[in-house]
């Protein structure tokens, strides 16, 4: 008798298969003596939609709202139906006796093998492989110790959880607004909190007024020091006043009044997990949340030289100590070499801020594996990545940097100045960044309330020494708006309030991005003029991530047991018809924001302009019609008759015509022109194909018949 294995995806079936000893391969399974390894392809199941419960809803009618099944049922994806069949097929087998699930350690993978299970109404019990990493000692490991499925049952009910809310709270509301307003409107349970805090900060910039102020800052010779007043405000908004405290220090001799010295020690960062891996790369390398995600999965997958990678945990377990050495060998390598060799030479002797079991939920955080690097054999942005994770590693080994600090009062007329010192006394771990590591905030850096100079070498001061005043500078500086988001900053934002999983939150912004409410301005997220009416038609409830914070939290209650599934369901039910209602009663109107000047050629509606990665593209709103175009400028071949530049291509109501861009010369392009764009080129083709004898084969023989014909 054999067990049947099914992974996530061929790949890793794959991969199991070889490890496993499944050599026999057929079109969508592997097998061998004592497993048979097939895969998924992702979800081959999928909740049903709602014209599958009843024909009527095929036709979104806001008076259909909302649709709330009583139960809630499965279908097999059409696109992967035939992958479905295979699945069912192997279970039904008579020589197999035994289910093993080896999709991926999560919650999204334990909901797409249950649904598979369930359509194939496989009803027997199961066991699952539960695997950190995708190498071959990982592999054998994992089969040598196989968990029971009931063990996963509540992670399983917390993920269907998740799939329902998201299916009554996404598909209801964004029908109700798409009827309601005539328009492709989107919105869910955890994209539109996210739209809204993007919103409160667009908000916060456009409200912002900027003040004009002055800084003080004094040069000793030896030393500067900056100006600050008695609530630790260095900035002056009095242009006079900052003019007099300068006429009463400028040469002026003070006194040294405290000297302040002290050893500060600084501990490692903690180990990445996905969130704090995806800040990073957008941070250094400008990395969206998604490239990095993709980029990682590679290097778990098919590199297998890093660990599970939609982790939350920033820490390792106790049963993990004995493979760190081993782990640090493989990274012991070209700029690495240096840095690990030593430490293998001691014994590792990891403390709290790097193993704790009771930090580590369902994976520990993202480390290396013990699979050797080829790092020639890594592209650009694995290679960017995989030094990110390596170096972390690394510095976990390392000492604290330890530093004196020295502070510095001076006081001169009655005024109080400031000056800071930092000298490094053992650079610890941040030699592992080469001393330079940049822990830059995600905060909005604010107008500094203490500017001035600070970390500078101070020379040795005594309290009571005097010094004099050798120039006094005074800088004018101006106040900042709170910064637009960056992807990073979104993402610390979405982790803080408890919006979407690891796994999750990379698939919301593209969401955001692909439903034209937010766009990528160089390195920050801006709303667009669809966003901003967007998150003014939805219910203030589902804007703030208050709400949606609460049910993550619920869900998370859910999957360790100290909470039920139905209470939650029932609460998701309340909500859905709360906010259907809400749009339903909504007196607000909608104005598309991206209507541009053509008119569409078959029924004469005004196109709207949307980006796409191939550049602009003007669209036809109409239902019915379904015509577009690029929106990008088409020059023609036609030479305008002042300057003799080529003309640019466009439509309006009466057709096509060309306008010069310099000197704005409009010339028709009428039915008798020799000029014949692609569209009408290839209506003619398709006109003809079936002439080709009589006319002959040649495309400018037929486009040279097909105007004679218009000409007669």
């Amino acid at each position: 008798m054999k067990a049947l294995v099914l992974a996530e995806k061929p790949s890793v079936a794959r991969e199991i298969a070889r490890v496993m000893g499944s050599r026999e391969k057929h079109k969508n399974y592997f097998e061998g003596p004592k497993y048979v390894v097939t895969w998924a392809l992702g979800h081959l199941v999928g909740l049903a939609e709602p014209e599958d419960y009843d024909h009527k809803y095929q036709t979104w009618a806001l008076e259909d709202l909302p649709i709330l099944p009583e139960r809630m049922n499965l279908k097999v994806l059409r696109e992967t139906s035939h992958q479905f069949k295979t699945v069912q097929h192997l279970l039904k087998r008579k020589d197999i006796d035994e289910m093993i699930v080896a999709t991926d350690a999560a919650r999204e993978g334990e909901l797409l093998a249950r649904w598979i299970l369930q359509m194939a109404k496989w009803n027997k019990s199961f066991k699952r492989l539960w695997i950190s990493s995708q190498t071959d000692k990982a592999i054998r490991e994992g089969f040598a110790s196989l968990k029971p499925g009931s063990q996963f049952d509540r992670l399983y009910e917390s993920a269907r959880c998740r799939a329902e809310a998201d299916w009554m709270v996404g598909l209801n509301v964004t029908r109700a607004l798409t009827c309601k307003f005539n328009a492709q409107l989107s919105a869910g349970r955890v994209q539109t909190p996210s739209l809204g805090m993007i919103m409160e900060r667009e908000k916060e910039i456009v409200n912002f007024r900027s003040q004009e102020y002055d800084t003080i800052s004094l040069d000793f010779g030896a030393f500067e020091a900056a100006w600050r007043g008695s609530g630790g405000d260095g900035r002056i908004f009095d242009r006079k006043q900052a003019e007099l405290l300068k006429e009463k220090l400028d040469g002026r001799t003070g006194r040294v009044i405290t000297v302040k010295k002290s050893e500060k020690s600084e501990p490692h960062p903690l180990a990445y997990d996905l969130t704090e891996l995806q800040r990073d790369a957008n941070r250094r390398f400008g990395f969206s949340a998604k490239q990095t995600s993709s980029v990682l999965q590679k290097l778990y997958e098919q590199h297998k030289l890093v660990t599970y990678p939609r982790t939350d945990s920033r820490y390792l377990t106790s049963d993990m100590v004995s493979t760190l050495k081993e782990r640090l060998e493989s990274v012991a390598i070209g700029p690495y070499a240096a840095l690990a060799r030593p430490l293998l030479r001691k014994n590792l002797q990891p403390g709290k801020r790097i193993i704790d079991d009771s930090k580590v939920s369902d994976h520990h955080a993202i480390i290396p594996t013990e699979e050797t690097v080829l790092l020639n054999k890594l592209s650009t942005e694995e290679r960017k990545l995989y030094d990110l994770i390596v170096r972390r590693f690394i510095s976990l080994f390392y000492p604290p940097a330890r530093y004196d600090a020295v502070s510095v009062t001076v006081q001169i007329e009655g005024e109080q100045l400031y000056a800071k010192g930092t000298t490094v006394k053992d650079s610890g771990w941040r030699e592992v960044y080469g001393g330079d590591y940049d822990d830059e905030s995600d905060e909005d850096n604010q107008d500094a309330g203490s500017p001035g100079p600070s970390g500078k070498l101070l020379p040795p001061l005594t309290e009571g020494e005097q010094v004099t005043v050798r120039r006094c500078i005074v800088k004018p500086g101006r106040t900042q708006p709170p910064k637009r988001y960056t992807e990073a900053a979104l993402l610390t934002q979405m982790e803080k309030h408890g919006l979407g999983t690891p796994a999750t939150r990379a698939d919301i912004i593209e969401k955001l991005v692909s439903s034209d409410t937010i766009e990528r301005q160089g390195s920050s997220l801006h709303p667009t003029g669809k966003g901003k009416q967007l998150i003014e038609l939805v219910a203030s409830s589902l804007r703030t991530p208050e709400l949606t914070a609460r049910w993550e939290a619920d869900l998370e209650r859910i999957a360790k047991g100290q909470g039920k599934p139905e209470p939650f369901i029932r609460g998701i039910r309340e909500m859905t018809k709360e906010l259907v209602a809400g749009v339903k009663g909504s007196e607000a109107e909608y104005k598309p924001h991206n209507v541009s000047n053509s008119h569409c050629p078959d029924c004469n509606t005004r196109l709207l302009e949307k980006k796409t990665k191939r550049g602009k593209l003007l669209v036809c709103p109409s239902d019915d019609c379904g015509y577009k175009r690029s929106g990008e400028k088409r020059l023609s071949n036609r030479r305008c008759p002042q300057c003799h530049k080529k003309m640019e291509m466009k439509e309006g109501k009466a057709g096509l015509f060309v306008q010069c861009l310099g000197c704005g010369i409009t010339e028709t392009l009428n039915k008798d022109s020799k000029h014949i764009n692609k569209r009408e080129e290839r209506k003619l083709v398709q006109q003809y194909a079936g002439k080709q004898e009589s006319v002959g084969n040649n495309l400018g023989e037929l486009l040279k018949a097909a105007m004679e014909k218009n000409k007669n």
